[in-house]
C-alpha cells in the first residue's frame, strides 16, 4: 500500500520518520500530529477490523495502535501532548484494543490455572516456559546468522521499538500493585532502569550496540522497517501495561519474559562475538545473561506467584500474559526464521510516501 505523508507536526518537533500503513493509522497519524481534518478514525476503525482476517498481522491496526501508545509514553516528540487525552483518540484505541484482545484470547493456547500459591504458581510458570519447544531465533542466530545478509543488524532493529523503551511498559504496573508483589516489580525495575546509574539503564546499553553496529539509535527511525508482528508485540504490552483491568496480565508477560531471556541473550551475544561485533555491541546482551537469570525467580515467586496468592481473582490473566508473551515470541521468531531460511529479510519493504 502507498502511503501518504504525515500530518504537519507542531512546529517545534521534526516530522515523523515513518509513514503510515491504512486509512486508520493515516488518521491517528494527523490528529496526534497536529491536524483538524484528521478524519473520523473512529469509524474508520470499525472498519478495517471488520475487513481485517488477522489483526495481529495487520499493519494499519498494529501501526495506529503504536502511535497511540506512543503518545501515553511520550516517546515520540512529534506528538501533540495535549492530545494524548483526546476523547476521539481514546474510543479509537479502545475499539483496536478491543479487537487485538479478542483475537489474543481466542488464539492464545491457555495452560490449566493452578493452584492461587507462591509455590505453585511458580512452577506452573517454569512448566510453561520450559514447554516451548518451536524453532529458537537465538540458536539460529549464535550458529547460523551471516553478516553478508545483515541478519546482526536486522536483529537489533527487530528488537529496537520495545528495547529502546525496555522496562517501560512493565512500569505502568508498579501504583497498581500493593505489598510483595509491588516490592518484586520495583526490584526487577530499578536493576532494569541501571540501578541509579544512568549509563547502565538497559535501554542506554541497547542504544550504544545500535549505534556501535552501524545504526541509527533514534527512537522510531526503524519503524518504516518493522512488520505488524514486531510492533504487535510491543503493542501487547503496552495494552497490558496501560490497562488497569489487566495488571494480571502485564505481571504474567513480565514472568514469562525472565524465565525466557538469559539463555537467549546468551546466545545472541555468541553469535555477535562470532560475527566480529565489539563489546559496545554485545555489553547489553551479556547484561542479561546474569541479571535475568536473577530475575526469573523474583518475577515467578516473588512477583507473579505473590499477586496470585494476594488476589486469587487475577490468576487467569497472569496465566494469559505469560501464555500470550511467549506465544507472541513464537510468531515473531517464526516469521524471522522463515524469512531468513528463504534467504530473504524480515524486515518490511519500505513505501514511498
Amino acid at each position: 500500500m502507498t502511503s501518504s505523508a504525515p500530518a504537519t507536526a507542531p512546529a517545534s518537533a521534526p516530522a515523523l520518520e515513518f509513514s503510515d500503513r491504512g486509512p486508520v493509522s493515516r488518521a491517528v497519524i494527523a490528529h496526534l500530529t497536529g491536524a483538524e481534518d484528521a478524519g473520523d478514525h473512529t469509524t474508520l476503525a470499525e472498519e478495517v477490523v471488520a475487513a481485517s482476517a488477522d489483526v495481529v498481522r495487520d499493519d494499519d491496526v498494529q501501526l495506529a495502535l503504536f502511535v497511540l501508545y506512543a503518545s501515553a509514553y511520550g516517546s515520540l516528540p512529534q506528538l501533540d501532548p495535549d492530545r494524548e487525552w483526546d476523547p476521539a483518540l481514546l474510543a479509537t484505541r479502545r475499539l483496536l484494543e478491543a479487537a487485538f484482545e479478542g483475537e489474543l484470547r481466542g488464539k492464545v493456547p491457555m495452560p490449566d490455572l493452578p493452584e492461587p500459591t507462591v509455590d505453585a504458581v511458580g512452577r506452573a510458570l517454569f512448566a510453561l516456559a520450559g514447554a516451548d519447544s518451536g524453532p529458537s531465533l537465538s540458536r539460529y542466530f549464535a550458529k547460523k546468522a551471516t553478516e553478508a545478509q545483515a541478519q546482526a543488524q536486522e536483529m537489533l532493529i527487530q528488537r529496537s521499538a520495545y528495547t529502546l523503551r525496555e522496562a517501560d511498559p512493565h512500569s505502568w504496573a508498579i501504583p497498581r500493585l500493593d505489598g510483595r508483589a509491588k516490592a518484586a516489580l520495583v526490584e526487577i525495575q530499578s536493576d532494569e532502569y541501571g540501578g541509579g546509574r544512568p549509563h547502565r539503564v538497559h535501554a542506554t546499553l541497547f542504544a550504544r550496540a545500535m549505534r556501535a553496529a552501524g545504526l541509527d539509535d533514534t527512537y522510531g527511525a526503524y519503524i518504516d522497517d518493522l512488520p505488524a508482528v514486531t510492533l504487535a508485540s510491543l503493542n501487547m504490552m503496552s495494552m497490558f501495561g496501560l490497562n488497569r483491568r489487566l495488571v494480571g496480565s502485564i505481571v504474567g508477560h513480565l514472568a514469562a519474559y525472565e524465565m525466557t531471556s538469559s539463555i537467549p541473550c546468551r546466545l545472541y551475544a555468541d553469535g555477535l562475538r562470532r560475527l566480529g561485533f565489539a563489546p559496545d555491541v554485545t555489553e547489553y546482551f551479556d547484561e542479561h545473561v546474569e541479571a535475568d537469570a536473577v530475575h526469573e525467580q523474583i518475577a515467578a515467586r516473588d512477583l507473579a506467584g505473590s499477586l496470585a496468592e494476594d488476589r486469587p481473582d487475577l490468576l487467569p490473566d497472569i496465566m494469559f500474559g505469560a501464555a500470550a508473551g511467549l506465544t507472541m515470541d513464537g510468531w515473531g521468531g517464526a516469521h524471522i526464521l522463515e524469512s531468513w531460511s528463504a534467504g530473504a529479510s524480515s524486515l518490511r519493504e519500505r513505501t514511498p510516501s
